[in-house]
């Protein structure tokens, strides 16, 4: 297969003059659909544009390589433009994207095509085959130009291949090793690699990059490589394992770094400037950007290691859960509702397991970002000390004739929990790196679980009736909350759900909502809980609305983009509306604020309540008084529209695409 073997002529437009980024993308994905290559061209338009909502996918020079991997793509393949002005496409170099590939992977498929767009990947690294493409001026120069430039590549790598397996000494090894990562696993891994080999070849430097794609491991690094090199870098935005590194210096960036500063990370481990990998412990010194972090950064992003691995558990749980009393509906009022029927039971046993796993989880996987391994076990056993509530005067009266009694100190026990036994266990490590070398082996089986757990469990007995008493006391201030109290609350957890979309604010929001859930206080915490879904589900809601009763305010890419939003805010998935906030944030945002606020705020004066902590309208059965639910959501939303859609100036009927 060749790379052209993807791109056919009506895949491909010459001098392009898009209005902006959305409407480039739309002629993309138009050329994907001319060719051939899409069953469904808007759940692949909402893939492309979920995958720009993680971060632009222009990688800079003038090139920019949107893609998705998703079931609406019946065949691989690639559509291309060449645009004669530039748009902005947020590189990080800032400058114009003038060359665009559109990527379109399916699911479930063999991976032929992904090393064919892998080696397309890193031919756009070489600037004079980015430029013939760019000066071509047809579709069948511009595919010629991709033959030519595959096959100099092909005949590079097969003299390559061909040295690599001449038996090789010590000085025909790479000095430098990399692994490089993207979560797609589709261009930005393959690009990274290739700007660092590059950069290295021009600095007289052997390096080697292992690529961990869509694929699997290409590249991959042998030990004897690992041991003669001088450092290795990472640039991955994914977990890449380190164990095999020990001793190395190592350092940690993300993947856009090694396409934009290979210099720059090959100097950091030439100069001795890398962190030393210890054992299995991830470097804590390395971050995303490869440089030193703010504290409270790094505890945040431990905390969201926890709160990403706990959600499972909590909306499966929590639904299945809130099914159960939806079955069980005829014995609403008696104490044991929700399982008076065998039905009714299932839904509840499986869905409370499911649930009663999220203090132990979150703390696990907190002090699993802290110490990696080692601090999973550590961590889930003090997150289930945090559930149960073990303390010393339970050890006091064991055999007592009346059965001790223990207090649960909840969510913020089990936050406490994951950043104790993560720190504890980064404290064991070290202590064991004094002990004899014969005894490395039994470290991370032995030694590390039974020290972390041990040590993790004392703390836990000792701190335990200080976290109960915190936990009691909000659930006091909870049973205690007046009407107007719980609607300013509303209203604040509602608005934070917009201020971002599904980042730190939101994320907040929407831990306090759960912790509320499972936190003993009445209803009041299921109030709470109702809030921060309504402020959740109205961003994607105003924005459809918009485009639909507004249509001049919009071009027809986005208008044709907000019909989905209808389905995403219904859906309680905030991140449909990220699109339109990264072009337009002055007038979205507030907007969406605006109107998560009063949805949040309207929601608590009607007491709705939720058991469950997803689901959106789709669980609107266990929502309790759910007319009154459904309005607030829609007054909020209508509220946001017409602010925004009045804000907002009409556009000339030349960009809106309106007669």
């Amino acid at each position: 297969m060749k790379i052209t073997d993807l791109l056919r002529p009506e895949g491909i437009k010459i001098n392009a003059v898009p209005s902006d980024q959305m409407d480039a993308i739309d002629q993309l994905v138009a050329l994907q659909d001319a060719s051939g290559n899409i069953a469904d061209t808007v759940e692949y338009k909402k893939a492309i544009l979920a995958r720009e909502g993680e971060f632009s996918t222009a990688v800079g020079d003038g090139i920019a390589i949107p893609h998705a991997k998703t079931k609406a793509v019946k065949r691989p393949g690639l559509a291309a433009m060449t645009l004669a002005k530039g748009v902005d496409w947020k590189a990080p170099d800032d400058a114009p994207a003038t060359l665009a590939f559109m990527i379109a992977a399916p699911e479930g498929q063999n991976n032929v095509h992904l090393e064919m767009l892998a080696k397309l990947s890193q031919l756009l690294m070489h600037e004079e085959f980015a430029n013939a493409l760019r000066s071509a001026k047809t579709p069948e120069e511009f595919l010629a130009t991709i033959d030519r430039g595959e096959a100099e590549r092909d005949a590079e790598k097969a003299k390559e291949a061909e040295e690599a397996a001449t038996p090789k000494i010590e000085s025909d090894l790479p000095e430098i090793l990399a692994i490089t990562a993207c979560p797609t696993g589709i261009a930005h891994t393959y690009m990274a690699a290739e700007a660092l080999e590059k950069k290295a070849a021009e600095m007289g430097i052997k390096l080697k990059a292992e690529t961990q794609g869509s694929a699997g491991a290409k590249n991959v690094l042998t030990t004897e490589e690992i041991a003669h090199a001088k450092g290795i870098i990472i640039a991955a935005d994914k977990n890449v394992e380190r164990e095999r590194f020990a001793g190395k210096p190592v350092y940690s960036t993300n993947v856009s770094a090694g396409i934009q500063e290979p210099e720059k990370l090959i100097n950091i481990i030439l100069n001795g400037e890398a962190p030393v990998q210890e054992g299995s412990v991830s470097t804590a010194s390395s971050t995303a950007s490869g440089e030193k972090d703010s504290v409270g950064h790094v505890l945040y992003k431990h905390l969201m290691n926890g709160v990403s691995h706990m959600l499972p558990f909590v909306i499966g749980g929590g639904i299945l859960t809130a099914i159960a009393f939806l079955v069980d509906i005829q014995a609403a009022g008696t104490a044991t509702y929700g399982s008076t029927i065998p039905a009714a039971a299932l839904f509840k046993i499986i869905g409370g397991e499911a649930f009663g796993l999220m203090l132990p989880i979150l703390a696990a996987y907190i002090a699993e970002s802290i110490a990696d391994r080692p601090g999973l076990a550590p961590g889930f056993v003090g997150g289930l000390f945090a559930k149960t509530g073990y303390d010393l005067a339970y050890l006091a009266n064991i055999n007592a004739a009346t059965p001790p009694t223990t207090i649960s100190g909840g969510f913020i026990a089990a936050l406490f929990a994951g950043f104790a036994a993560g720190y504890l266990m980064l404290g064991i490590e070290r202590m064991c790196d004094s002990l004899p070398a014969s005894l490395e082996g039994i470290k991370p089986i032995l030694l590390y679980p039974l020290l972390g757990i041990l040590a993790i469990g004392i703390v836990m007995l000792v701190l335990n009736p200080l976290f109960g008493a915190i936990n009691t006391g909000l659930s006091d201030f909870l049973n205690g909350m007046g009407t107007g109290n719980i609607v300013l609350l509303g209203a604040v957890v509602g608005g934070m759900m917009s201020i971002d979309m599904g980042g730190p604010f939101n994320k907040a929001a929407y831990v306090f909502g759960t912790a509320a859930l499972v936190t003993p206080g009445g209803t009041t915490g299921q109030i709470i809980m109702a809030s921060v879904m309504a402020g959740g589900m109205v961003p994607p809601l105003v924005i459809a609305l918009s485009t639909t009763f507004f249509k001049n305010r919009w071009t027809k890419a986005n208008r044709d983009a907000g019909l989905v939003n209808y389905i995403m805010g219904l859906s309680f998935i905030s991140e449909g509306a990220i699109p339109y906030a990264a072009a337009d944030p002055g007038h979205v945002l507030p907007s969406c604020i605006i109107g998560s606020a009063i949805a949040g705020g309207l929601s608590a004066l009607f007491g709705c309540t939720l058991p469950a902590p997803h689901g959106g309208i789709w669980v609107i059965a266990v929502i309790g008084n759910p007319l009154m639910y459904a309005a607030s959501v829609l007054i909020g939303s209508v509220v946001g529209a017409l602010i925004i859609s009045l804000w907002k100036q009409a556009l000339p009927a030349s960009e809106s695409g309106l007669a």
